[in-house]
């Protein structure tokens, strides 16, 4: 960490060219004596990359940015924030805690927070920013969390792991085990010092693989942001095992849209398949990526059209998480019926459909965009049709 960063004329020089090409900063060099342009671009990049996710960092006087990696992988505030409302205690040790900005929300739930970093120049850089950003009950530690737990006789109510995604030989993993650290072959020595833990994973991580590697998960939250996936959370808590609950947040702008059920209930539930209705229902990503296909008609009394189609209907409008629309005409799927239509422009969906969107709008000369919306699915006598919307208010 180099605090000649701080210094103002640097600040300055890094606020004022958060537009400009880097390339250009390159060529043209920099004449700061004691920070060098590469430095000093490093800064910019990692700027650049917190103004939407960070705005907190981006917001504040003299903050100091690791390299742009680190932003990447860290939480988002608006995650990191809804996250933090799921726990609750006095103290919560996060073993991976990276350029800590879950451990900032940790800090305004509970009263002693402990973040740990191996990187000793990020587990400083984070320290610096807390003071920064006005936090005083978080302690940084620069040790390999696992390690310093098991240094220590201290407990906590929670404890919070990121695992690193990625292994110095295998590249990008998909099992916990294959992760960094491995969660499965510690997780009996982590529940000697607590007995709740809560672990975030990519949305990539397959909900059975993570179950089977696990031991006593009672919740697992998928959480999006403007339907889109960005992770898992797995809550474990030692003794559980009872049955897994599945709670699936999508975060907009001016709501969440919430669907919650138990996992044992899903091959149970009663689903009602049917044509097209007034109403077409798609389920926004995170009921997608939870699997809650059949819970979705049972909880919700929507038909659904077909059981690998995971479009639904029904004949009164209905507040339904995911998008909504008006159905204006559903019709055979041939190419005479869509010269008929004689739309030139759409938004178009398919699913569970042979033919992928390109495809249709190639072969039909249909462009992207306009207010109609077309989609391209399967219904339950396993005919292919086209269903033409509009969409709702809700």
């Amino acid at each position: 960490m180099n605090t000649e960063i701080l210094n103002n004329d640097i600040q300055e020089f890094i606020s004022n060219n958060l537009t400009e090409e880097v390339s250009k900063i390159l060529l043209k060099g920099t004449n700061f004596k004691t920070v060098s342009t590469k430095e000093i671009i490093e800064q910019i990049e990692a700027k650049v990359k917190c103004k939407k996710k960070l705005p907190t960092w981006f917001s504040s006087e003299k903050i100091y940015y690791p390299n742009k990696l680190n932003i990447e992988q860290t939480s988002s505030e608006i995650t990191a924030k809804y996250k933090s409302q799921l726990f609750k205690g006095r103290s919560i040790i996060d073993i991976t805690g990276g350029f800590g900005v879950d451990c900032f929300y940790f800090s305004k739930k509970f009263e002693n927070v402990t973040h740990c970093e191996i990187d000793e120049n990020l587990s400083a850089i984070v320290n610096y920013n807390y003071s920064q950003l006005h936090v005083d009950n978080v302690k940084t530690i620069s040790l390999d969390g696992i390690h310093y737990l098991l240094s220590k006789e201290d407990t906590y109510d929670w404890i919070y792991i990121d695992p690193s995604r990625r292994h110095d030989s295998k590249g990008k993993v998909f099992f916990l085990k294959d992760c960094l650290p491995n969660v499965p072959l510690h997780i009996d020595s982590l529940f000697k010092y607590t007995n709740n833990i809560a672990i975030k994973t990519s949305p990539l991580l397959d909900l059975t693989i993570g179950i089977n590697e696990l031991k006593h998960v009672k919740d697992i939250h998928v959480i999006a942001l403007k339907n889109e996936v960005k992770e898992l959370i797995w809550i474990l808590e030692n003794g559980f095992d009872g049955d897994i609950t599945i709670k699936t947040v999508n975060i907009l702008d001016n709501n969440l849209e919430n669907f919650i059920f138990k996992l044992k209930d899903e091959p149970l539930s009663n689903v009602t398949y049917g044509n097209p209705l007034n109403y077409l229902y798609e389920p926004n990503v995170a009921i997608l990526k939870s699997g809650a296909f059949n819970s979705v008609s049972e909880q919700l009394n929507v038909t659904k059209l077909h059981q690998h189609s995971h479009l639904y209907t029904s004949n009164e409008l209905l507040v339904f998480p995911g998008r909504s629309f008006k159905i204006e005409s559903i019709i055979d799927y041939n190419k005479k019926n869509i010269k008929a239509l004689n739309i030139s422009k759409a938004n178009i969906t398919i699913r569970n459909f042979p033919e992928t969107v390109q495809q249709i709008r190639k072969k039909h000369h249909i462009k992207d965009g306009g207010s109609t919306y077309i989609f391209f699915t399967t219904n339950y006598l396993n005919n292919k049709i086209m269903i033409v919307c509009t969409k709702t208010d809700l």
